[in-house]
């Protein structure tokens, strides 16, 4: 009480005293909040710049959404106001910054945006710095009302960088005109395409060009901060330039000035360099100039002391490599991998990988290259790695012969690693055949060879090898009775572990009562693997996040497209999640999902060990009604009976979403071959991105297993993805079909707008495709409160006091697609005494009014 009571003195000294004891001391739901707001008020009102200036420190010291409330209108007004003084200015546009920062959703947005824009050309340069900071995070939230600041602050920046002039004194740091303001101009021109206006466009190069210019002159100091200063603006500089990605001229030259650094004393700018050259290495323009520098980073990876830096010089290789320089790149990579440090050696494993694989022109030099990873990184090889090695052999015949031969050489050394075992199990049980002409390489010295190996490996190894030793019965039956001897020791037949067991027992049932040609059928060689996006590319993308080296693996596929007679393969768009042994080696990353049955191979086995009724069961009762609740809520009970229930989790973020799917068994008794499996129509596929995890094919009683599905929006689509499951449980085959909940609406974002904006949007979107109304009885009780929610849960703002009728709700948002953003806007109008509504959207895509008005003339 007694520093509120300070507040209200005339006297600088008390007055300060109690403005810092609240900042540091208030708690935000303080019942004297009331009396500091009112004191803060009287400040604001003052006029006294000195007061003023406490009172704002102090509002942005709190930041507490209650101070946003209570102050949030007031501030801008302060900050474009023509009396006010340019420290008061500094402080209201950073106080405003912080407010926006902690609740985005309480700063209005008005007139007072395009006032702001003009701050840039203000004569205090202290003003202009705090508030290229607050609009530089307007913009990037509302890039379309901050578009006038791009040519504001190109002019402000030109007099900055192209002028000696005097009213910069105050800013020049070590010879360095106002680095902090170059910079954070910089910053925002990067929240927006390159200028159109070609006057705007021509200073801004020419900002650039100087910029790289005096990056060349000789110091003027010897003293760290004018390096540091200058270095700054430079960077932000090849920052803006690689984001514009469109002057090949400024992209090689600044390719050019990053190479210099590549062998500066400065560990930091070393780094720095690297880093940008990886983006730089993605760009058409800049791809060859990189590429002169590789020497001078392949020096770095064996020379550089700190190991942040040596693995952005892996990233660097990574991203230069293309079919010239493959082969030299994933040698040095190799090498290095020897001494590599072990946090990143599995990442290294992974490049190589993906790079030995993308650029093999020779599959020999692949199967080569990814057998020396194995020797000499082994721990570090993930599964991904292996299986996409099998892959690929069993896809091409020409390497068949030649993999088989390796591994067998491979597998002579006396200490192998088990990933090894792995690979060459599963290549001699495909291909021995391939090399047993040859006496070295004899049926029964694989044989021997293999099992020599057998007793030092872990289960799951052991099973593969079982599976490789009934292979060898079918390819080579004078080797049959030594297997079948292998199979019938109690160390198989007994074994402590089922699977071991379990095969041991089939197996060797299997080769002594199957005929010839049933084994020849059952035994055959593995059918090519369908193509679709490496699972070791997805794996290295997990790793390193969004928008890392990898990501510009898409900008380089245009450079690549000739690369291995073709396109890559573009990631299966609907993924099914296939049990296991349907998909030995795909993890996960699984082919389009069959629509309907598959068609039966021919052949003597039918596929004797299938359900029938493999087709996809209609969609079960009460599907639709299920569907229509999750249109406004992301999680709840989407199904249940007496066996199974599905629960939905999800999350959704601009285009992008992803969804938990538990299914849990409400039974005692385990279900089998339990295969949930997405749906999509063709047209669906190209307007939305699913992909899957598998789950486990065995749900004990009792149980929930848990499913991801990580969703893309493409472009607006109406029809929803299906999810079939398919079980057996207590002996019985159970085939369930319901509508998963992703519809439209989930890629909204809320937009809040004053009424004068909306009416305005409203008028421009007065064409009729752009309309859709309809009218309709209401199916529940109109509830004002239940009718907020379900707006608000649709995904729109829900904007109050802007229709002149109060009783009508009124909302606005953006769905996000992958392609485009699309404005909408939506009217609803209650009649009480007819107990109907009327709904009216306007967006500017036809498809999205007609779907956004389906979804929700449902809901009420």
């Amino acid at each position: 009480m007694e520093a509120v009571n300070l507040l209200s003195s005339n006297r600088y000294t008390e007055k300060q005293i109690g403005y810092l004891f609240i900042s540091v001391l208030v708690n935000s739901n303080s019942e004297l909040i009331r009396l500091i707001n009112n004191a803060i008020k009287n400040d604001l009102a003052s006029r006294n710049p000195t007061f003023m200036g406490l009172a704002l420190h102090c509002i942005a010291n709190v930041g507490s959404r209650e101070m946003a409330e209570a102050f949030a209108g007031e501030i801008p007004k302060i900050l474009v106001a023509g009396d006010t003084m340019d420290s008061v200015k500094q402080s209201a546009a950073l106080c405003l910054l912080r407010l926006y920062r902690t609740s985005p959703d309480l700063v209005p947005m008005g007139d007072w945006t395009s006032r702001v824009v003009h701050l840039l050309n203000d004569q205090h340069l202290g003003v202009v710095t705090a508030a290229t900071s607050l609009i530089t995070t307007l913009a990037q939230k509302n890039p379309e009302e901050f578009k006038t600041s791009v040519s504001l602050a190109v002019s402000r920046l030109s007099r900055i960088v192209t002028s000696a002039s005097t009213d910069l004194q105050d800013y020049t740091y070590y010879f360095v005109p106002a680095p902090w303001l170059s910079v954070k101009l910089l910053r925002l021109l990067q929240c927006y395409p390159p200028p159109e206006d070609p006057a705007v466009r021509g200073r801004l190069t020419e900002c650039l060009e100087t910029i790289l210019n005096k990056a060349q002159e000789p110091p003027k100091s010897k003293k760290v901060q004018h390096s540091n200063a200058k270095n700054a603006v430079l960077f932000e500089a090849i920052s803006l330039i690689i984001h514009h990605d469109s002057e090949p001229n400024l992209l090689v030259r600044a390719c050019n000035q990053l190479g210099q650094f590549l062998q500066h004393r400065e560990t930091n700018l070393r780094y720095l360099a690297l880093e940008s050259m990886c983006t730089l290495a993605s760009s058409e323009f800049s791809h060859e100039a990189v590429k002169t520098h590789i020497e001078t980073v392949i020096n770095a990876l064996k020379t550089e002391r700190d190991v942040s830096v040596r693995q952005r010089a892996v990233d660097l290789l990574y991203a230069m490599c293309d079919r010239s320089n493959a082969q030299q790149i994933v040698a040095e990579m190799l090498s290095y991998l020897e001494t590599a440090d072990y946090s990143i050696r599995e990442e290294i494993v992974l490049k190589v990988a993906i790079l030995a694989e993308k650029y093999a022109v020779d599959y020999t030099w692949y199967v080569d290259t990814i057998l020396n990873l194995i020797r000499i990184a082994g721990d570090y090889v993930s599964e991904e790695v292996w299986y996409r090695v099998i892959q690929i052999v069993i896809n091409r015949d020409d390497v068949q012969g030649y993999a088989a031969k390796t591994v067998f050489e491979a597998l002579q050394a006396p200490a192998c690693h088990e990933n090894l075992v792995k690979v060459g199990g599963y290549i001699l049980g495909e291909f021995g055949n391939l090399i047993a002409g040859d006496p070295r390489s004899s049926p029964l010295i694989q044989f021997n060879l293999l099992h020599s190996k057998f007793h030092l490996c872990s289960v799951p190894t052991r099973a593969l090898l079982l599976s490789t030793y009934i292979k060898f019965v079918n390819l080579f039956p004078e080797v049959k009775t030594t297997i079948q001897d292998v199979l019938r020791s109690d160390s198989q037949l007994k074994n402590a572990d089922v699977e071991l067991q379990q095969r041991a027992v089939e197996y060797l049932r299997l080769s002594t009562v199957a005929s010839t040609d049933i084994l020849a059928t059952v035994l055959e060689e593995m059918p090519p693997f369908p193509e679709r996006e490496s699972s070791i590319l997805a794996k290295l993308k997990k790793k390193k996040g969004p928008n890392t080296v990898t990501d510009l693996e898409d900008a380089k596929r245009e450079r690549s497209a000739d690369v291995n007679g073709g396109p890559e393969p573009a990631p299966a768009s609907a993924a099914s999640t296939p049990s296991p042994s349907a998909d030995l080696l795909g993890l996960g990353a699984a082919p389009p999902a069959p629509v309907g049955p598959p068609p039966s191979s021919g052949g003597l086995l039918v596929d004797v060990f299938s359900d029938s009724p493999s087709a996809v069961a209609p969609l079960a009762p009460g599907s639709e009604d299920n569907f229509a609740r999750f249109v406004c809520k992301n999680n709840g009970v989407l199904f249940e009976n007496q066996l199974l229930q599905i629960g939905l989790k999800s999350e959704f973020r601009q285009n992008l979403g992803r969804m938990f799917i538990f299914y849990g068994n409400k039974t005692s008794t385990q279900f089998l071959n339990f295969t949930p499996t997405l749906i999509c129509s063709d047209d669906l596929q190209t307007n939305l991105s699913l992909q899957t995890k598998p789950v486990d094919p065995t749900v004990d009683g009792g149980a929930q297993v848990q499913q991801v599905v990580n969703i893309e929006c493409v472009s607006d689509f109406t029809e929803a993805p299906v999810l079939n499951i398919q079980f057996r449980y207590g002996g019985t085959f159970q085939n369930v079909s319901v509508k998963l909940p992703i519809t439209l609406n989930k890629f909204f974002q809320p937009t809040e707008m004053a009424s004068q904006d909306f009416f305005q949007r409203w008028k421009q979107l007065s064409s009729p495709q752009q309309e859709v109304q309809n009218i309709f009885k209401a199916k529940h009780p109109m509830d004002t409160e239940i009718t907020k929610a379900k707006i608000i849960g649709f995904g729109s703002a829900l904007l109050e006091d802007v229709d002149p009728n109060p009783a009508n709700f009124v909302g606005a948002g953006i769905i996000h697609t992958k392609t485009t953003q699309i404005g909408c806007l939506l009217r609803l109008e209650p009649n009480l005494q007819a107990q109907m509504y009327r709904l009216t959207l306007r967006t500017s895509k036809e498809t999205v009014s007609q779907r956004l008005c389906e979804l929700l003339s449902e809901q009420f």
